[in-house]
């Protein structure tokens, strides 16, 4: 079960398991219907799509907790996931019985907008039971439980949530750490699901890169444990913490012991998980014909550069002329870390008057929040990601631009990130995590009344990254000639990405190949480069398609909308448009602007 949050290695601060579909959030029976919150009141239909979608969101919570309380959904704070016996099980039922019911409404329902929102639900269940089985019959279910701790604590202790909800955060850590009443320690469950299947040998096990970098984190996510308690002064907790700590210790003592020795050096996946994973994401193509596109992008985008790289060479001073030689004198001028954030916050807050000057999209009026991630949070995301504020029950709490200052996965203490610590790298970091990517996009789902099923159960990486990567490119004429090419280099990374997640999980590149194309011809950094490749091969296998695929796609879009509208094409209403419809899959996105979109436009004067 895939948690909602982008997945994203996306932009959310939930772990990334290796399977499922979007898992939803759900009230509990008694609790307040959810109603997301809104600047403007939401259409009768999206009122009863949201009646609808509890169905789902009931049955699909009780495994799943964290995910709800981290967007605002109200009775499930002081719950864990559910690891127990048989889960897979108990959750495709529970998914079974939600998807009848809905196949039942869909029978009724006449309201167009409604009946599709069923239809993406009825999906989404599909995915669900889809993804579980494949799952159950491949793989050794290994959890890294204390980084599934560490982000379910840290779902709660956050400032996005009220103050009167945090302290639920120490029921929370009683019930992982077994304390709670008829609470089972996590990270005892999580050993008896590896150990009952473990004896099966023709079932997957977790890599071995995966497994080391787990045991080297565990001591980081205990720590940072600690502080979010101290932080946010949660009393009572130093029993529980206590406990935790020591069942990280023996979760770790036991991982080196019965998982490391067992785990895979071959970070391939079988055809059949890892086809699974591109379809999750939203890649609808073979990863073949995935491969052959990034390729002409890679190199179009790469002589893009070198026809750049000598203007911003001449205006910078720099001797060199190549791409790589300029990033790296780019690079060079190094921000220090006590003064990245306001540096940062320059570039952010040039970025929103140009957006409202050129009418690129509408932007909400008030300011982007954008701050260092923490050491624990380095750990478990180690690239720059955004943060969404809660999508329901939105009292006005922000999303966050997180930037890490380190990889604390690397074996090597001594590499450290130059990727985005200089000038020039802020313009597209920015508008990809804040306006108008990822912080934009989020934003509007939760002020312009978009129905849950097209926010959680549509949700889709494709969707995601590729709105934030058009978003980088709609800024790029704007941006000076250094953070255009910088630009440049971030989509060359993302048809770097294209090309070499596929590959490596079909066996036609190896790992150390693989790196000197992302060090040698991309620019980045060896610590920025081991993090992608451990993306590409187990955190999140596939995800990393989804950038050039869906800027791929809003650009066939918007293109045959051009040409459909001629002089009546408006950049800014067709954008708009495009956030209104929440997370909708490419298709769907395509056939909303053709059957409502242009009909609209071409019938004003």
């Amino acid at each position: 079960m895939k948690p909602l949050a982008l997945a994203v290695a996306l932009c959310c601060a939930l772990a990334i398991p290796l399977y499922g579909h979007a898992a939803s959030p759900a009230p509990e029976a008694g609790t307040t219907a959810i109603k997301p919150a809104s600047a403007r009141p939401a259409p009768a239909w999206v009122t009863a799509s949201n009646a609808n979608a509890q169905i789902l969101l009931d049955a699909q919570l009780q495994f799943q907790p964290e995910a709800g309380s981290f967007f605002g959904i109200p009775g499930y704070d002081d719950k864990v996931s559910d690891l127990g016996p048989d889960n897979g099980a108990r959750l495709r039922k529970a998914t079974a019985d939600a998807k009848a019911k809905l196949q039942e409404k869909l029978q009724l329902e006449r309201d167009p907008n409604v009946r599709q929102d069923l239809e993406i639900m009825i999906e989404a269940a599909d995915d669900t039971i889809e993804s579980s089985l494949v799952n159950e019959r491949l793989v050794v279910p290994y959890t890294d439980a204390p980084q599934l701790i560490f982000q379910g604590l840290k779902g709660l202790l956050s400032d996005q949530t009220p103050a009167d909800r945090r302290v639920r955060a120490l029921d929370r850590l009683n019930a992982y750490a077994g304390i709670a009443p008829g609470a089972t320690a996590t990270t005892v469950l999580a050993r008896q699901r590896y150990e009952e299947r473990a004896a099966n040998a023709e079932l997957l096990r977790p890599t071995k890169l995966e497994v080391e970098q787990a045991l080297g984190n565990a001591d980081t996510y205990i720590a940072g444990i600690r502080k979010l308690f101290a932080q946010y002064r949660i009393e009572g907790g130093a029993a529980a913490l206590d406990a935790l700590e020591k069942q990280f210790a023996d979760y770790v003592a036991w991982t080196r012991k019965d998982v490391l020795p067992h785990a895979r050096t071959d970070t391939r996946l079988p055809p059949e998980l890892y086809a699974l994973q591109l379809k999750q994401v939203g890649i609808d193509i073979p990863p073949e014909l995935l491969i052959q596109r990034a390729r002409l992008a890679f190199m179009e985008t790469r002589a893009a550069m070198d026809r750049l790289a000598p203007l911003v060479a001449k205006e910078k001073g720099i001797a060199a002329t190549d791409y790589r030689g300029v990033i790296r004198a780019l690079k060079r001028d190094t921000i220090p870390n006590d003064q990245l954030e306001a540096r940062y916050r320059t570039v952010i807050d040039t970025i929103d008057p140009i957006i409202h000057r050129e009418r690129i999209v509408d932007v909400p009026n008030r300011p982007m929040v954008m701050r260092l991630g923490t050491e624990a949070e380095s750990a478990a995301q180690p690239a720059p990601h955004f943060l969404p504020a809660p999508l329901v029950g939105n009292t006005g709490q922000q999303g966050h631009f997180v930037l890490p200052l380190s990889n604390p996965a690397l074996a090597d203490k001594s590499e450290a990130y130059d990727d985005f610590n200089f000038p020039a790298v802020a313009w597209t970091l920015s508008a990809h995590e804040g306006r108008p990517g990822h912080e934009l996009q989020f934003t509007a789902m939760v002020e312009r009344g978009v129905s849950l099923a097209r926010t959680l159960f549509a949700f889709n990486s494709v969707n995601v990254e590729g709105w934030a990567l058009y978003a980088e490119a709609e800024m790029i004429p704007y941006e000076p000639l250094d953070g255009q090419l910088m630009a440049l280099q971030f989509r060359l990374l993302r048809a770097a990405r294209a090309m070499l997640d596929p590959m490596l999980n079909l066996g036609t590149i190896d790992r150390d190949r693989a790196e000197k194309v992302l060090i040698g011809d991309v620019g980045l950094s060896k610590a920025m480069a081991r993090q992608e490749l451990d993306r590409y091969t187990f955190n999140a296998p596939g995800q990393a398609g989804s950038y050039f695929y869906g800027y791929a796609r809003i650009l066939e879009l918007r293109a045959e909308t051009e040409l459909a509208l001629g002089d009546k094409f408006d950049r800014l209403a067709f954008n708009n448009f495009l956030l209104d419809q929440g997370m909708l899959p490419p298709d769907l996105l395509a056939k909303a602007v053709r059957e409502q979109f242009v009909p609209g436009q071409l019938a004003k004067r």
